[in-house]
């Protein structure tokens, strides 16, 4: 079992993933500038086979420099709560809602390419807000806050209000991460609790808070009482020394 305390898998775990993310967007981003080439062809064209391709390469794929930056934020942000707070389920939860999210685009969407991570955002989203409303666990409940403050306004745009926008990739990414958020198993990595935060904590047998009065005033450690000493615990012992003269001696 992983030592979640570990500072090298928090670092790769919880960042590392969501900077390898966003890192092979943008490296995406920068061949199609570079090269002057288009890879829009490689998104979810819906119901044509060649289309399911971009079940796998939509998400790293993005129009121009406004759709990239706007989904790089998002995904950096969504995917490290993912990464930290549910860590036992955090690649099955991605890995399987980004495929059933291209999958239900594919079923769904317009005649049209459809690119870009708004999907997975979209999935993470309503995944982290329902998870941590249906667990019940005050953490992860002001997460799914944290979501909502942060993401809300997203909800608009699983409408239909602007051509240009895949609509349909953003309702089967809130879809999928409804579905995982009630199916996934509630395994929740808990961090290990201080001795004050245990709930069978005795403020009265802690060391540290026998220091102080009930003011809060600092008075030092306590005193260990006195054993009081008494006399005379043993009876006195008399000891007799008998000497015996060197033969050696008395024959000179």
């Amino acid at each position: 079992m992983k030592n979640f305390s570990d500072p090298f898998v928090f670092t790769t775990g919880t960042v590392g993933y969501p900077i390898l993310f966003v890192m092979i967007m943008w490296l995406v981003f920068w061949a199609e500038y570079r090269f002057h080439i288009n890879l829009a062809p490689y998104g979810i064209y819906p119901r044509e086979w060649s289309g399911l391709q971009g079940v796998l390469f939509s998400p790293f794929i993005h129009g121009d420099f406004q759709h990239l930056f706007n989904n790089s934020i998002p995904v950096f942000v969504l995917s490290a709560f993912l990464f930290y707070f549910y860590r036992q389920q955090s690649w099955n939860v991605l890995l399987i809602g980004l495929i059933f999210t291209g999958l239900l685009t594919w079923i769904i969407g317009r005649d049209s390419y459809h690119i870009g991570a708004s999907g997975m955002v979209y999935m993470l989203v309503t995944f982290l807000f329902f998870k941590g409303i249906f667990s019940k666990y005050y953490r992860l409940v002001s997460i799914s806050l944290i979501v909502v403050f942060l993401y809300g306004s997203l909800v608009w745009y699983i409408f239909p209000t602007n051509e240009g926008i895949s609509w349909e990739g953003h309702l089967a990414g809130s879809i999928v991460g409804l579905l995982l958020s009630v199916f996934t198993k509630n395994n929740i990595y808990k961090p290990k609790l201080y001795v004050w935060e245990q709930d069978d904590y005795n403020p009265e047998e802690d060391e540290f808070m026998q220091q102080f009065d009930e003011n809060g005033n600092f008075v030092g450690k306590p005193k260990e009482p006195e054993i009081p000493q008494e006399e005379n615990i043993f009876p006195s012992i008399k000891i007799t020394y008998n000497y015996k003269p060197d033969e050696k001696e008395n024959k000179d």
